[in-house]
């Protein structure tokens, strides 16, 4: 199993500047090489606490770039739905060459109401926009003299520039949280998938589902599987729980908050039963969260047995992306977190 550290900024402006936040996330991911983890990764999202201090993922990633070189960069994820793809494309191949070849691209469907609202979209065209802009950024990156006639994007004979440094493409993921049908497609795509535990809607057998999906479509291998965790390491138990249970609870609100149109009226046959998830989301807390095993907090030893736990219970994990600085951990609270994990809980896992 692989480990990773992804920055999902929860934070508003009152509680921490952009410029203090994107500091101190800059200085952890100085920590990445020497602690031996795989991968930088950050979202896309806007305007609220949850997430909107991370509108452009690849702008992060070229800073992060150039503080690792070793780490494979993660877009966790794009949002098609929001960007045009002759963009999307151009920014793939120009992060691709800062970073000498180690971006790897995550698309999502998006799933915030607010987020529709204002950039004027339909939550009803979600997944036809998702289909089409990873489509046509896929041929952007793998060809050239490229003419596309979408039903939501045009474009004749363009070829992208610069040209990606992973040819044909950088390896690509799919952001997914509890249809089948979008798990079973990126497997189809030859796409990783990317999961979100936090919901307790990702189970076995939807993993279950992808891998087969992939073996059946002839891809060498059996895909592969990132779930994303909140993670807090320290020698002493009760301190770790005290210093994370607040800023998770906290995180969770903001997450409830920010989704909140989905219990308020908003609804799509794209996103069957999101109602229901969030209004599940606002009864969550720290314990419920530790106790399925989609938060990682405690001794190197807790942590340990709750990977081998959770990895046991969903069928396997490829890669894991662990939040690190949530909500209001500051810089010496998750630096030593992650030190210490990447000392005492990865070298278990090699």
């Amino acid at each position: 199993m692989e480990f990773g550290v992804q920055f999902f900024p929860c934070v508003a402006p009152e509680q921490k500047s952009a410029q203090a936040y994107f500091d101190e996330s800059l200085r952890l991911v100085d920590l990445i090489d020497p602690c031996g983890y795989s991968h930088v990764r950050t979202v896309e999202h806007y305007f609220t606490p949850y997430g909107g201090y991370s509108p452009a993922p690849h702008m992060f990633l070229a800073a992060a770039s150039q503080r690792t070189r070793k780490a494979r960069l993660v877009t966790g994820a794009v949002l098609p739905i929001f960007n045009h793809p002759l963009k999307v494309a151009g920014e793939i191949g120009m992060l691709d060459a800062i970073s000498g070849g180690r971006l790897e691209c995550g698309f999502g469907r998006a799933f915030l109401p607010h987020e529709f609202e204002r950039f004027e979209r339909s939550v009803d065209e979600s997944r036809a926009r998702f289909e089409e802009g990873v489509e046509q950024v896929s041929r952007l990156l793998a060809e050239e003299n490229v003419t596309c006639e979408g039903r939501f994007h045009r474009f004749r004979d363009v070829t992208s520039l610069p040209r990606p440094t992973q040819r044909p493409h950088p390896p690509c993921w799919t952001a997914a949280v509890s249809t089948p049908e979008t798990f079973v497609n990126a497997a189809k795509a030859g796409h990783g998938v990317m999961g979100i535990p936090l919901t307790g809607t990702l189970t076995r057998d939807l993993i279950a589902a992808y891998r087969e999906a992939w073996k059946e479509a002839g891809h060498p291998g059996k895909g592969r599987v990132m779930l994303a965790f909140h993670m807090f390491c320290h020698e002493d138990r009760e301190e770790a729980v005290r210093i994370a249970r607040e800023p998770l609870n906290l995180y969770l609100k903001s997450l409830v908050d920010a989704a909140s149109g989905w219990a308020t009226g908003t609804s799509s046959a794209d996103y069957k039963g999101y109602d229901k998830m969030i209004e599940a989301l606002s009864k969550e807390t720290f314990e419920t969260q530790t106790e399925k095993g989609a938060a990682w907090v405690g001794t190197p030893d807790d942590i340990a047995d709750a990977i081998r736990r959770f990895d046991d219970e969903v069928g396997g994990i490829d890669v894991a992306s662990l939040q690190v600085n949530f909500y209001t951990i500051g810089f010496e609270q998750a630096a030593a977190s992650m030190r210490l994990f990447g000392e005492r809980v990865i070298p278990r896992f090699a």
